[in-house]
């Protein structure tokens, strides 16, 4: 049996939860704050879904069918997490969700939690051009370093289609970079 099997079974026992929960706080909490970061853009948003995430994970881990890996699953929790959030917020203030994510990049200059250059904003502004999918998987490939089977099972989408998604936006943002 493996560590994350193992940590499934502490995490799914009642006398062992809340340290096991602990411990999966410790694992997972950075490499989850930048993928809803990448999502969401802000640091406060970031932390309100990544919180709204761990609850979510907590009161659901028995249902966890383990046909996946527990990262993968806690991913695509993350992952519709911060899709929802960016949603309600659009809707809350009368924005597409477009409108939104263009917002969110003039605030990112802002951001004292932003530690980019005018560079790094630049490319922020490529990425926010993106269709949603799009935006996800490049953030998942390029920043996170996801692999694409990995990338399948939290999307539930072919490899084949994240590659040419990838490939996409890749073109995409370099047309964006090189304009001008």
């Amino acid at each position: 049996m493996n560590n994350e099997q193992l940590l499934i079974q502490r995490l799914k026992q009642p006398n062992t939860k809340d340290l096991a929960y602990k411990e999966l706080l410790i694992l997972y909490k950075e490499r989850l704050y930048w993928h809803i970061r990448h999502i969401v853009k802000s640091h406060d948003d970031a932390d309100d879904v990544l919180q709204n995430t761990f609850i979510k994970v907590y009161k659901n881990i028995q249902n966890f069918k383990e046909d996946s890996k527990l990262f993968s699953w806690m991913y695509r929790i993350a992952t519709n997490e911060s899709l929802t959030h960016l949603s309600k917020n659009a809707k809350r203030i009368n924005f597409s969700s477009e409108e939104l994510q263009q917002q969110s990049i003039t605030n990112l200059k802002a951001d004292v939690y932003f530690e980019g250059d005018d560079i790094q904003l630049k490319l922020q502004q490529a990425i926010a051009t993106l269709p949603e999918k799009q935006q996800l998987v490049f953030n998942m490939r390029y920043f996170e370093d996801i692999k694409y089977k990995d990338m399948s099972d939290i999307l539930d989408t072919t490899e084949g289609a994240l590659k040419a998604s990838y490939h996409i936006a890749v073109k995409k943002i370099e047309a964006f970079l090189t304009q001008d």
